[in-house]
């Protein structure tokens, strides 16, 4: 029989890095402002969490970032701009991203690393479960991944990670899972995880990538982790002890996902992402892949 589990209504969504990989362009621009065509790639992320139904999202910020507050707030001056010129398309857009969501923001102050920042949650958070979601993993809408993973949660209980088959040679960039089959075909038990490990010491070619539902539990064990690689709090760490001991806070369990996901956190990828999300856009889709495929017959 499926257990009953509180309702998940609270995203966090860490977005204090230095985006560093970025630079010059994130020296004045927080990485999470920069556009995947003419969105900001944070939006999409809280795009993503309100489609599946949580629309309480807190913001983990550091200094520099106040660009993301100005974004998902009232811009009254250019509102009035556009209403004066009868621009109601370019209106609508403005006004969406302050529509969307109940926001909140903290600061991380030290960038101590992602288990930290989740730990700032903790005074948001209270009691409830809740999820988190990183800036850099573009979900495809169409591929309702948090949906999914809020649902394996309702029924099981404890925490939940999404996972994506990686071939071997890229292992060391994600956090790995071992796991172990269920029932359900794209639903695995994660028995234990560990962060960027060599491929000859990977348990599997499960990558974790950027989205966790998870028990309020966690924080207690943030509380005690001590830093693990690269000197920081490592999220990947608490959740290896929840695997280990669920009476501390329920299982592990993990989504395979085979959607389609881009990464905004790496320059290839990220123009990638914006030629794929172009050539999808009905109004930019037809003329963006006629020159496309001319660029690429012509010049390549």
């Amino acid at each position: 029989m499926t257990q009953s589990h509180p309702r998940i209504s609270k995203a966090v969504i860490p977005a204090a890095g230095l985006g560093t990989r970025f630079l010059p362009a994130t020296k004045a621009t927080p990485k999470e402002m920069l556009p995947v065509v003419d969105k900001p790639a944070i939006q999409y992320v809280v795009e993503e969490a309100v489609t599946a139904g949580l629309d309480d999202v807190l913001m983990i910020t550091g200094r520099n970032k106040r660009p993301l507050e100005d974004h998902f707030d009232r811009n009254y001056e250019l509102e009035s701009a556009l209403q004066k010129k009868g621009d109601a398309q370019r209106l609508a857009k403005v006004q969406e991203s302050s529509d969307l969501a109940t926001m909140h923001y903290v600061r991380q102050g030290d960038p101590k690393g992602l288990g930290h920042a989740v730990l700032c949650a903790a005074p948001h958070v209270g009691q409830e479960p809740f999820a988190v979601l990183l800036g850099d993993d573009l979900i495809d809408p169409r591929d309702p991944l948090l949906q999914r993973m809020i649902e394996v949660r309702e029924q099981h209980g404890g925490s939940v990670v999404a996972l994506m088959e990686v071939a071997p040679e890229q292992i060391h960039l994600y956090g790995c899972a071992a796991v172990e089959t269920t029932a359900d075909g794209d639903v695995v038990k994660v028995t234990g995880l560990v962060e960027k490990p060599e491929p000859a010491d990977a348990p599997s070619n499960y990558a974790i990538i950027g989205r966790y539902v998870l028990d309020a539990g966690i924080f207690e064990v943030l509380r005690k982790t001590e830093p693990g690689r690269g000197g920081e709090i490592q999220l990947t760490d608490a959740l290896q002890q929840l695997a280990q001991d669920e009476k501390a806070a329920g299982p592990v369990h993990g989504v395979v996902f085979e959607g389609r996901r881009y990464d905004t956190g790496d320059r290839g990828d990220y123009l990638r992402a914006i030629v794929r999300l172009a050539c999808e856009r009905e109004d930019l889709g037809p003329d963006f892949r006629s020159w496309l495929r001319s660029y690429v017959t012509e010049e390549m």
